[in-house]
């Protein structure tokens, strides 16, 4: 079996064996190797102590010396060398209360999570695979090293993993660990909201977003994200829809944003977009009615969505920029457009030039998971739409207050007082362009100010 290894890696890896120390590539670089994908990071582990490493090496960094690692800086790249390692009792569900040392390479490897997870490489020694993760590699499966309830017992964020694991490679996950996850999910609630919160996304913006459906047939949403297991429980009797309000969920998350291969959207956009799908109907439960013709109906839901989905994002804490946008979008997510000029101009203005590829990517998304027999006629309504959009982008034509050819400080020039009636008259010359765009010109926008005063 032969991995590539960067040379860099392999220098650091050769200088260690060559003062008398093992030292092998591990974990999920080389799962990565062996799948044919570019790993993201090389991680190293010897039988070197961190203070034997720091000796041969001559740029080093204490990163995590109290866990055995230390980086080694070669050139501009860092990598990760960490000490052969038997973790003391868990105390938190999450850390070791103690790391002892140790020279066996077998005792640090059997206390990792998943087998995939649990292999080393170097040159000399070619793979250690002691747990048959190559196996399960190449029958796609999650495994847990040795018991699965004791991994999860000594980090309850592996349950977590397990399943973004499963998602970002499309693997099953291993029947006995599946059952581990079932019983020990409530687990999850000694993890902190940024762990939870990193997983997820992972999980969300990967290929196979629908094994979000995991998540909830396991438990692990009913303590991370109890919002969606009330959707799974909401039905939507209505001509538009086909599925439940959560079934809806997964369907519209798995259709937006395309494959991460496409590069349809920058990995920030795509995370935006998947969390306004995850979201976009979470207020559904709580404003169902049922009407006069006997269906389901969810009048207002998106406002009222657009606020708890902010409250959720803070729980996770998120960054602002990925919570203004997720909200804004979840806000706007059922807006109707009217298929003229005039209403694309209204449209844009409303909901902002910088979101309108988003909205109508999520309005595609949301299309195709409704009722089947509905889609090619919405999605042919929203191409029209589309095709309206870049029209009026390509006249140039104003659509904001930001692109009108006149501005608060000319009409202060002119002779206005400044003040809250300023703007509002620059509101109404705004919506006098949107109108017709043919009014955008200076001198036009100061005679229409005059008679609107």
């Amino acid at each position: 079996m032969q991995i590539n290894i960067p040379d860099k890696v392999n220098k650091i890896i050769e200088v260690l064996i060559a003062n008398g120390y093992e030292a092998y590539a591990v974990g999920g670089c080389i799962r990565d190797a062996l799948l044919g994908r570019k790993p993201k990071d090389w991680d190293i582990t010897t039988s070197a102590s961190p203070s034997q490493v720091k000796r041969l090496f001559r740029r080093t960094v204490d990163t995590g010396i109290k866990h055995g690692t230390v980086t080694v800086l070669t050139g501009n790249e860092q990598y990760e060398v960490t000490t052969y390692r038997l973790d003391g009792e868990y105390e938190d569900y999450r850390h070791p209360r103690e790391v002892r040392y140790t020279s066996s390479l077998n005792e640090d490897l059997k206390r990792r999570d998943f087998t995939i997870n649990a292999m080393a490489y170097n040159s000399r020694d070619g793979l250690v695979d002691l747990f048959g993760g190559m196996q399960d590699l190449a029958s796609g499966l999650v495994r847990c090293v040795g018991s699965a309830s004791e991994r999860f017992n000594e980090d309850a964020l592996r349950i977590l993993r397990a399943v973004r694991f499963s998602a970002q490679l499309g693997f099953a996950i291993e029947q006995d660990t599946l059952e581990a996850i079932r019983q020990n999910a409530g687990l999850l609630v000694n993890i902190s909201a940024e762990r939870i919160r990193a997983e997820l996304d992972s999980l969300l913006i990967s290929d196979h977003p629908e094994k979000l459906k995991l998540l909830y047939d396991t438990g692990i949403t009913k303590v991370i994200l109890p919002e969606f297991d009330i959707m799974m429980q909401t039905g939507q009797n209505n001509i538009h829809h086909a599925y439940s309000v959560g079934e809806h969920t997964i369907i519209a998350v798995m259709n937006v944003a395309g494959t991460a291969s496409q590069e349809r959207f920058t990995q920030k956009e795509r995370s935006i977009l998947r969390w306004t799908m995850l979201l976009h109907d979470v207020e559904k439960p709580a404003s169902k009615t049922i009407g006069k013709d006997g269906q389901d109906h969810f009048y207002g839901h998106q406002e009222k969505g657009a606020v708890k989905a902010g409250r959720i994002l803070k729980r996770l804490k998120f960054d602002n920029e990925t919570l203004d946008k997720v909200v804004h979008l979840i806000r706007w997510h059922d807006y109707r457009f009217s298929l003229s000029p005039e209403g694309m101009r209204r449209a844009a203005s409303k909901i902002g030039r910088e979101y309108m590829e988003l909205i109508f990517e999520v309005n595609r998304a949301d299309i195709y998971a409704k009722n089947p027999k509905l889609i090619e006629e919405s999605i042919n309504k929203l191409e029209r739409a589309r095709r309206l959009y870049e029209e009026i982008c390509a006249r140039g034509e104003c659509v904001s207050l930001r692109e009108l050819d006149i501005n608060g400080r000319d009409l202060i020039a002119a002779g206005f007082k400044p003040g809250r009636e300023l703007g509002r008259l620059l509101d109404r010359l705004l919506a006098c362009v949107i109108k017709d765009p043919a009014l955008n010109k200076k001198d036009i926008l100061l005679e229409l100010s005059r008679k609107l005063q």
